[in-house]
């Protein structure tokens, strides 16, 4: 073991122990929130505090039902150097006129709520309420495409990269680049401005396997797609080589530039996300927009699959016992989420929360094998529809009711963001193994369309008892799952 990683390690267990202190005054436990571009990760976070601090009716989280909460409220932010939440700012756009959705995560943030609640047991009561500190940490799914890169050396990524990018279902998005790194050679003279074109190129693959219209994972490096304060510094600024006889480059050479700047993006960039952040969580909850995957075809499924595979081979899952909190701390539950349950009528939730076991399957064996409970289900944080039935003969077809946002177009409809519209989007497979079934390059799944809605409109007062803060569907049950047990 390297001195750095044994002082690191030191580091880590103080830093527990110390924590672990703390929490035998007022426990602490850290949600991480994640998931990939567009899967309502802010969304998500915003409801959850919104219906603990309002206080709604939450059926399914059981320490709400039995009104033991005595309260929930905001704290002052825990960590110094992790940006805040902006809960109130992301409210506020669903209270508008018309409402919005709040923008996407680009970076990491945190927020602390506090919960103060009447044990269950009346021996736990008889030593005074129970009081628990929750931390959400919120931060973008790209990030964790980064971790599997501490495993590898520069060659080994170029390897994998090229190959990927060579893959049918990106190649047209990789073009360019894959053109340009045909005709270089990775030992000739280091060059800044040669650099920077491939990167661009790099980059620019990258976001077209992202775009809306191709929903394809990207391969990362997940810091190129969101780069914040990193864009335009050398840190971002490289790119994969097919790597060349004996995977070692001459000194001052293109590659060599290239490999040192990799190995840089891993130790400052990748290993501090890494160990202050993600290593410290106790909670995890995965958020992922299986729908859209459907949609694109089974190349994006696919794809959806082997990223959230090679993603989750990085989480730390196991029964999480105070000892082992102190030395290295372990995510001991797990919930996959298929977000926008509400773009489905309810009839076919169970088939969404199925096509999410095939995609996470391997995810899902290995986090229980390890002993952590993992859990799947279909939610909508914030529910934009409502349910109905429309005739087609003597059919009857469940359909949703919303506002689609403007500029969504179904055949040769477009709509204007303002109109109602009734929709049925078609029918999910009994067998979620069909979806796996090559449909071509590029060809999309044409048996459903899943339109984008506009947020309802929401009212900044408290609700009444027997309504919820916000519309949704299963958060009370997610809120159960990761939160619930610690309220006993």
């Amino acid at each position: 073991m390297r001195l750095s990683e044994l002082t690191g390690a030191t580091a880590d267990a103080l830093r527990n122990a110390g924590t672990a202190l703390l929490d035998l005054m007022t426990p602490t436990l850290r949600l991480g929130v994640t998931g990939l571009a567009r899967s309502g990760k802010t969304v998500f976070i915003t409801a959850l505090v919104r219906n603990l601090v309002a206080g709604g009716r939450l059926p399914f989280f059981a320490a709400m039902a039995e009104g033991r909460i005595t309260r929930a409220y905001l704290e002052p932010q825990p960590d110094d150097s992790v940006p805040r939440f902006a809960y109130e700012e992301h409210l506020g756009e669903f209270a508008k006129d018309p409402p919005q959705w709040p923008e996407s995560t680009r970076r990491i943030s945190q927020l602390r709520i506090t919960i103060e609640y009447a044990p269950a047991t009346a021996l736990r009561r008889a030593l005074g309420a129970g009081r628990l500190h929750v931390d959400i940490v919120d931060y973008p799914g790209e990030w964790l495409i980064d971790l599997p890169l501490l495993e590898l050396s520069f060659a080994q990524w170029s390897r994998r990269a090229v190959a990927e990018a060579r893959a049918p279902q990106r190649l047209l998005a990789a073009k360019d680049w894959l053109a340009l790194i045909a005709t270089l050679d990775a030992n000739a003279a280091a060059d800044e401005q040669l650099v920077l074109r491939g990167a661009g190129l790099f980059t620019g693959y990258l976001g077209a396997a992202r775009a809306p219209d191709a929903e394809l994972t990207a391969p990362g490096p997940g810091r190129f797609l969101l780069p914040g304060e990193l864009a335009g510094t050398p840190l971002i600024t490289f790119f994969p080589l097919p790597p060349v006889e004996g995977d070692s480059y001459r000194r001052g050479s293109l590659g060599a530039m290239l490999a040192r700047r990799f190995e840089s993006y891993k130790t400052r960039v990748v290993e501090p996300f890494f160990r202050d952040h993600f290593a410290r969580l106790d909670r995890q909850i995965v958020l992922i927009d299986a729908l859209a995957a459907v949609e694109a075809g089974s190349d994006a499924l696919s794809d959806l699959r082997g990223s959230i595979e090679a993603i989750l081979k990085c989480f730390r899952p196991g029964a999480n016992t105070w000892l082992a909190s102190i030395l290295s701390r372990r995510i001991d539950r797990l919930l996959f989420a298929a977000t926008k349950a509400d773009h489905l009528h309810h009839s076919s939730h169970d088939r969404l929360e199925a096509i999410l076991r095939l995609v996470a399957d391997k995810a899902i064996a290995r986090a229980a094998f390890a002993g952590a409970e993992v859990k799947v289900m279909a939610l909508a944080a914030l529910r934009a529809t409502r349910e109905a039935e429309a005739r087609q003969g003597r059919q009857r077809l469940p359909c949703i009711v919303g506002v689609p946002m403007a500029g969504e177009r179904l055949g040769s409809k477009i709509y204007d963001g303002r109109t109602e519209a009734a929709l049925f989007p078609g029918d999910l497979p009994e067998d979620p193994a069909s979806l796996t079934a090559p449909t071509g390059r590029g060809r999309r799944n044409a048996s459903v369309h899943f339109l984008r809605f506009r947020p309802p409109h929401v009212t900044l007062e408290t609700p009444a008892g027997d309504e919820p803060a916000l519309p949704h569907i299963r958060l009370d049950r997610a809120i159960e799952f990761l939160l619930g047990d610690r309220l006993v």
